[in-house]
């Protein structure tokens, strides 16, 4: 690799400004969003379960509020046994400006040279594992809960190639992190079409409702329509679909235990992934579950929820749920994400959940034609969310790839085109 941009001290050319020491009493249930350290994630920011303060509070912190493009950094957090959670993590903001403040050990970047220094350029910059390991070298505290300053990150030294060519690399690597969060956001709403249609047909039965009132089923062609009854019935859960049977989820679902996962069946890079209660943990040689599944966690993470429509392994801190030979993997996916688990979780400093308590829980069961035709078009939305993953992962390991060589100049921008 060769080093052909010369290198400056971070903090010449920008700066970071910790977020405001919000007090306890300062939070509420509802009211304007504060992102933690929790909600920095690798690369970006996660705004789905923010703090809130209340208006008046807010008031008097505007500075802190993030502008769209800002970077920000965690600057408390693990150290290096647990990646997801690592000090250090650097990620763009891409939310609405002036929504959204930053709380206290959430440093932000700001940028004193814009005439030497492009800020997306910065965000690759310190979004290489590199930089992110060197700042964990520098962290102070434990091992949970690890601390750096906003003097250790401007000690940095970062390449510093002309800023048009920062701009030009920026606008390649942001190339592909844009067509991931275009991807990322395709994703989600397919993913609540798949939700909404489970929902409309197997918990509202808006396709009875709409018999029963003889209207025609809204979205339905009259092929599917004709699966559906035209009255009720009572059932242990209240009323449900004339025909339709209410089963144990146990008897309902295949659902087995997971397997040891074995040193000799490691290796560094696959396509066989392994996951457990906590999700991904590597890599196999070989599979024990053949066909599409879903993980339960079992021990640990309790009711979390994991799926592979590919052969994997899933751990023995997992249970591996199926269908029947005649059922729906979707129907299932979505059956499952409807429950509460933490209901049947046991233990307390070891938390461990078995079957025999939640096997008991009741399912509504469709006729096997019905189960087909939701696993028709439910199946059609999955496979688009796959294939939109599996591009993401590759454009991820493209830029992963270029990164480095675009930034010691090994790479030139023009060759990428």
């Amino acid at each position: 690799m060769t080093d052909v941009y010369p290198v400056c001290r971070l903090g010449a050319v920008a700066s970071v400004q910790g977020g405001f020491a919000f007090k306890s009493g300062d939070f509420t249930e509802t009211g304007v969003p504060v992102l933690k350290i929790k909600n920095v994630r690798l690369r970006e920011v996660d705004t789905t379960e923010p703090a809130y303060v209340d208006q008046s509070v807010a008031k008097d912190t505007a500075r802190y509020f993030c502008k769209t493009g800002d970077l920000l950094i965690s600057m408390t957090g693990s150290g290096p046994q647990a990646p997801n959670s690592v000090v250090g993590r650097v990620a763009r903001f891409t939310g609405p400006s002036d929504r959204y403040l930053i709380n206290q050990r959430v440093g932000r970047f700001v940028n004193k040279a814009p005439d030497k220094l492009d800020q997306r350029y910065l965000f690759y910059v310190l979004a290489q594992d590199e930089t992110l390991w060197k700042l964990v070298s520098v962290a102070t505290g434990s091992a949970n809960q690890a601390n750096i300053s906003g003097s250790q990150i401007e000690s940095l030294e970062v390449p510093l190639p002309p800023l048009t060519e920062q701009k030009a690399i920026a606008v390649v690597l942001g190339a592909l992190d844009d067509k991931i969060e275009l991807n990322r956001r395709m994703n989600a709403t397919l993913e609540a079409m798949a939700r909404a249609l489970f929902h409309s047909w197997f918990v509202d039965f808006d396709p009875v409702r709409a018999k029963l009132d003889a209207r025609q089923p809204v979205g339905l062609d009259k092929t599917t329509a004709d699966l559906f009854p035209s009255s009720f019935q009572d059932s242990p859960v209240g009323h449900i679909p004339k025909g339709w049977e209410v089963r144990p989820l146990s008897e309902a679902f295949d659902i087995k235990d997971g397997a040891t996962f074995r040193k000799e069946d490691r290796v560094e890079t696959g396509n066989i992934i392994a996951f457990g209660a906590n999700g991904p943990v590597g890599f196999s040689t070989r599979a024990n579950v053949i066909e599409p599944c879903i993980g339960l966690g079992k021990i640990g993470s309790c009711g979390s929820l994991h799926r592979s429509w590919k052969p994997c392994w899933v751990t023995n801190n997992a249970f591996i749920v199926k269908p029947h030979p005649s059922g729906s993997l979707e129907f299932v996916w979505r059956t499952l994400c409807t429950i509460d688990f933490s209901q049947f979780i046991g233990g307390s400093a070891n938390p461990y959940m078995p079957l025999k308590n939640f096997g008991h829980t009741p399912v509504v069961m469709p006729p096997v034609p019905l189960l087909n035709a939701y696993q028709e078009r439910a199946g059609s939305l999955a496979g688009k969310i796959v294939a939109n993953d599996e591009q993401s992962r590759t454009l991820s390991t493209l830029r992963d790839t270029l990164l480095p060589k675009l930034l010691s100049g090994e790479l030139s921008v023009t060759e990428t085109y």
